[in-house]
């Protein structure tokens, strides 16, 4: 089965090239509610969340109405800058803060193929539509640095660099694990689909190196955006703290060093599959977080 996911996942990577918020304009959601019909839980578990709350106080923040000032626009919630990642847009209004589909991409191509349970490949004709299934992991990561890392294919460099003069905040340290398995957790998996399970370390460690690999392919492609000191200083940390993490395990998988030669998506992709369901707490298990975001 994961197999087939996988096949669809890169069949679909091939197809958006990357992930869905690389729009060239706010892309309209159906919306988590149409998510929580089905996946209540996990529902639950975004309400609890920074992307859900940042919805009604992002745009209050002093810093964030100078940042708005200062890239020439009036209102967050009406600003195309902010709507790559700050918000789910809907029937063309910002309607929610980052949401389901602001990981596992837009769904009104894919939701009917997704809910129709009649369907046994229901799952990977979803995925086939641009559904980012979460066995996607790269994909998903991808989405997480995209906008973590100030690096959306769509936000300018001028605009990135103007953004940071004015406070921004841009974490070149941020990291995966911490920030995926703290209070945006929502792993709700057979059989056990009840409880939002904890992941051992060596899934931790899998998920570190691919948030690395996602980490290294987003920073090599936007520290061209710009000269600015502050971003390229942030994007050359991201980038060579993702190398020196896939050089532990360039000699064990040969996928590690074709990215590290090449940091392209498609590299990025094939490492995943590549290491997905090992260990490797012997190469990075020192590294993991402790806590958790």
């Amino acid at each position: 089965m994961i197999q087939r996911l996988l096949r669809a996942g890169f069949a679909v990577a091939a197809l958006i090239g990357l992930s869905s918020v690389a729009q060239a304009e706010p892309v309209d959601f159906v919306g988590a509610d149409a998510c929580k019909k089905c996946h209540t839980a996990e529902y639950e578990v975004w309400e609890g969340t920074p992307h859900h709350s940042s919805f009604k106080e992002i745009h209050k923040n002093k810093k964030a109405k100078g940042i708005l000032k200062a890239i020439g626009e009036k209102r967050m919630k009406r600003s195309e800058t902010c709507a790559t990642c700050h918000y789910s847009y809907i029937d063309g209004k910002a309607k929610a803060g980052p949401s389901c589909e602001s990981c596992h991409s837009p769904a009104q191509e894919w939701l009917e193929t997704h809910n129709d349970k009649k369907n046994p490949n229901n799952i990977t004709d979803a995925i086939a539509k641009g559904m980012i299934h979460s066995t996607m992991i790269y994909d998903i990561a991808s989405n997480c640095m995209s906008c973590h890392g100030l690096a959306n294919p769509k936000l300018p460099g001028d605009t990135a660099a103007t953004m940071l003069d004015n406070d921004h905040p841009l974490n070149p340290n941020w990291e995966l694990v911490e920030y995926s398995q703290g209070v945006v957790r929502h792993r709700f998996y057979p059989p056990n689909v009840t409880e939002n399970q904890e992941m051992t370390d060596a899934q931790k460690s899998v998920y570190y190196l691919v948030g690395q690999a996602a980490a290294l392919v987003s920073a090599t492609e936007a520290i061209s955006k710009t000269d600015h000191a502050k971003y390229t200083e942030a994007q050359n940390v991201r980038i060579a703290k993702a190398k020196s993490t896939l050089e532990m395990v360039a000699g064990k998988v040969p996928e590690a060093a074709a990215l590290l030669a090449a940091p392209t998506h498609e590299n990025g992709r094939a490492f995943g599959e590549a290491i997905r369901g090992k260990d490797f707490t012997g190469e990075v298990g020192s590294l993991l977080p402790t806590s958790y975001k």
